[in-house]
């Protein structure tokens, strides 16, 4: 892979700086059998600085995981060395098996094969709260 050029694969843009090695480490793409560019500090129009990273390889993606991680990010999809395809992200109503509940108490704690779910109550501070127990993740 070139580093400004990937003929098949995804693109994530509007990382905010600092961010994208969070995104790596979380979306596991250290397991992909393809190059990775993470390019970050890159100066932009709209917000200074941020962070990029380059997929040669086409995959999905969670939008609700990117939306949870960092709402601002723009997922593109190339194909034939194009953008064909441009989601924007925004944060996620509910987050299924991203966060894990703290609670000791929480039935997610006891029961295992429980999924973690947690549902947004407050969008301005981005604050998610475990389903069950209600507590603050």
């Amino acid at each position: 892979m070139r580093l400004g050029h990937i003929e098949n694969g995804i693109v994530l843009d509007h990382i905010t700086e600092g961010n994208s090695m969070n995104i790596y480490n979380v979306l596991k793409l250290k397991d992909l059998d393809c190059a990775v560019a993470l390019i970050q500090k890159v100066d932009s129009v709209k917000m200074g600085k941020k962070d990029i990273i380059k997929i040669d390889s086409p995959m999905d993606v969670d939008l609700d995981v990117l939306g949870y991680l960092d709402p601002g990010i723009t997922v593109n999809i190339i194909r034939d060395g194009e953008v064909s395809e441009q989601r924007h992200v925004a944060l996620p109503q509910r987050v299924v098996n991203v966060i894990k509940c703290k609670n000791p108490r929480c039935i997610t704690s006891v029961e295992r094969e429980i999924v973690h779910e947690f549902k947004l109550t407050d969008p301005v501070k981005k604050v998610y709260r475990c389903i069950y127990c209600e507590q603050k993740a």
